[in-house]
């Protein structure tokens, strides 16, 4: 015959698994923690405004700079783009064309397998090594070591063009590749504030790749190998970092925020609004 519980019995948990307990005991705590969490950052929003805004401009910066960076393979990317070339003419003057050939071929294997080892951005490492390749490919068809800087010559006067062209028929392609990379689309085509400030992102790497094709252009005419490689790696990486900071600031000016900060914007502006409705 069962006992019945007593009056003192009332409202007590019956004993169970102890485990079951704990996670109840977990859920609960969790959920406190968030409510905790979601209060305090209330409060935050609405005592400092502006200390906000500012921490969400510069949250959207490092994404901006981070997206762009990503692109290229990073620094390490950039740096490793350089070392083939390093390697290249050195081994040129002391051992011949075909061992600096089979040479920049070996670095670019190791960067690759490096990478992907490491498990880092794999299509800038596909697309160096391909470079490398068709470099040496050229190199080894013309007989001659200036051969090796030929594709880049005239891919930057290529790229120059391209992004030339795209001011002319006023689709400037810093803003439609940044749209591209983040989902922006193409409505800032109607906003003449954010068409200006694309095309002064976009006129500087035209600038970039324009004096890389005249500089090293005019290096290679005059057969001045060892120059040639030396204004490679000088206007290499440093004019992209400069062509990017423009960009980063052209793409913060235009308010053009990645997905994951705009999604962070639109939440705290209702809050913000309401702090300035109550002043």
């Amino acid at each position: 015959m069962p006992i019945p519980a007593s009056s003192n019995d009332e409202g007590r948990a019956p004993a169970g698994d102890p485990r079951e307990l704990e996670d109840v005991f977990t859920d609960e705590l969790t959920a406190r923690e968030a409510e905790l969490a979601g209060a305090v950052t209330e409060q935050y929003v609405v005592q400092h405004p502006h200390g906000l805004r500012e921490e969400l401009e510069e949250l959207h910066e490092e994404e901006v700079e981070q997206t762009l960076l990503e692109q290229l393979g990073g620094f390490s990317g950039l740096i490793y783009s350089s070392l083939p070339v390093l390697v290249f003419v050195p081994v040129n003057s002391l051992r011949g064309l075909t061992t600096a050939i089979w040479a920049a071929l070996g670095v670019a294997t190791a960067i690759l397998i490096w990478r992907l080892v490491r498990r880092g951005p794999i299509q800038p490492a596909i697309s160096g090594f391909l470079g490398v390749g068709v470099c040496a490919f050229i190199a080894y068809r013309m007989g001659e070591a200036k051969g090796f800087f030929l594709f880049g010559i005239y891919a930057s006067l290529v790229y120059s063009g391209a992004f030339l062209v795209s001011l002319v028929v006023r689709w400037p392609l810093a803003g439609v590749i940044w749209g591209v990379l983040n989902g922006h689309g193409t409505e800032w085509r109607s906003d003449r504030r954010a068409m200006r400030l694309y095309d002064l992102a976009t006129v500087v790497w035209a600038v970039v790749f324009g004096a890389r094709y005249l500089v090293q252009n005019h290096l290679y005419d005059s057969n001045s190998t060892g120059l040639l490689a030396v204004a490679r790696l000088a206007m290499g990486w440093p004019l992209t970092a400069v062509a990017l900071v423009v960009t980063v600031w052209a793409v913060r000016k235009a308010g053009h925020l990645p997905v994951s900060t705009a999604k962070t914007a639109k939440t705290a502006a209702p809050a913000e609004s309401a702090d300035s409705a109550r002043n």
